[in-house]
């Protein structure tokens, strides 16, 4: 079978999932392929290359159902769940993508362009839209890293100095309502803006 972009960066997702973009080489990229190492060149410069490719075939991965008539807080809870099923398909790949690759996200990207219709829905100023949805982003990201690399189970498993003392064993950490909780926080400060804006409106008329 003839060597094809598509193919190289499904066979490199499929060795990242396995053992990780750390273990990933060209040479053991062109093996699964049973290929020979240089002809990989002929279609990816590098390994750089093959991750940049990697990213677009899992971006393009990315489904959400689009609720253009539900309140946006329930538009942006369907659309961080969505995309936490994906980061949890590929975790490595993601986990990696969210704290090294700072272009893993792109303008045209599904789930960027979604987050910000849903903040250009919710009466966000046009003028801070971009700073919106970057923020927004960055914390459902934040909270995916922490996921994915087990720190956010870890640190929802400290028991606070002074708690607990009263014999009872805290709860042990759920990971989908820290979750939850992780987008009623987001969601809750995204309205104290909205009525700051609304606030603000009002003075001026």
């Amino acid at each position: 079978m003839p060597l094809t972009e598509a193919g190289i960066y499904a066979a490199a997702l499929r060795l990242i999932d396995a053992d990780g973009v750390e273990a990933l080489t060209m040479r053991k990229l062109a093996t699964a392929l049973d290929a020979n190492p240089m002809s990989l060149y002929h279609h990816v410069p590098n390994k750089d290359a093959v991750l940049r490719g990697v990213a677009r075939m899992v971006g393009a991965q990315f489904r959400t159902v689009t609720l253009e008539d539900a309140p946006w807080q329930e538009r942006i809870r369907l659309l961080a769940t969505d995309f936490r099923t994906l980061a949890h398909r590929h975790p490595r790949f993601m986990g990696y993508s969210f704290s090294l690759q700072s272009d893993f996200i792109q303008p045209d990207d599904p789930f960027w362009s979604e987050l910000t219709a849903i903040l250009d829905a919710a009466g966000l100023p046009h003028p801070e839209l971009a700073h919106f949805t970057a923020l927004v982003g960055f914390a459902i990201n934040g909270v995916l890293t922490a996921e994915l690399t087990g720190a956010l189970h870890r640190w929802s498993s400290l028991n606070p100095a002074g708690l607990g003392e009263d014999g009872r064993t805290p709860p042990g950490p759920d990971d989908d309502r820290v979750f939850r909780l992780a987008l009623d926080t987001i969601i809750m400060g995204l309205e104290g803006q909205l009525a700051a804006v609304a606030e603000g409106r009002g003075a001026d008329h």
